[in-house]
């Protein structure tokens, strides 16, 4: 199924939604947008279950948007950063345990307590 395109526009009393060829509804919050357009296309064609239908929500938010999106993007890069991090420590852990370092030397060696060197262990 197609999903339907919503732009969400600001104005001084919350956000307009419109749905891309059948209308436009409003909402004071983004928080509750999905809900909000199944309600109206419900409104419009009771009929038909949109419950599932997927939404592609576009938010109109000017210059901010490119900012909005390098911001999410590092938050994105920063985690997979931490998951690569955490492997990597992790083999060198066992690297320096299988030579024969000690907890607390391991713990020396990488900056980190003994406690931590247990959980990567």
């Amino acid at each position: 199924m197609r999903p339907v395109r919503v732009t969400a526009n600001r104005w001084k009393l919350g956000w307009e939604f419109d749905i891309e060829g059948l209308g436009a509804t409003q909402a004071r919050s983004l928080a509750g947008v999905e809900r909000q357009v199944r309600d109206y296309l419900d409104t419009v064609d009771p009929g038909q279950d949109h419950s599932g239908w997927p939404i592609d929500l576009v938010l109109n938010l000017g210059d901010v948007a490119v900012e909005v999106g390098d911001a999410r993007a590092a938050v994105t890069a920063a985690a997979a950063a931490q998951v690569e991090a955490g492997r990597q420590m992790r083999a060198v852990v066992a690297k320096l345990r299988g030579a024969g370092l000690s907890m607390a030397d391991t713990a020396a060696v990488l900056g980190v307590s003994k406690g931590r060197v247990s959980q990567l262990v």
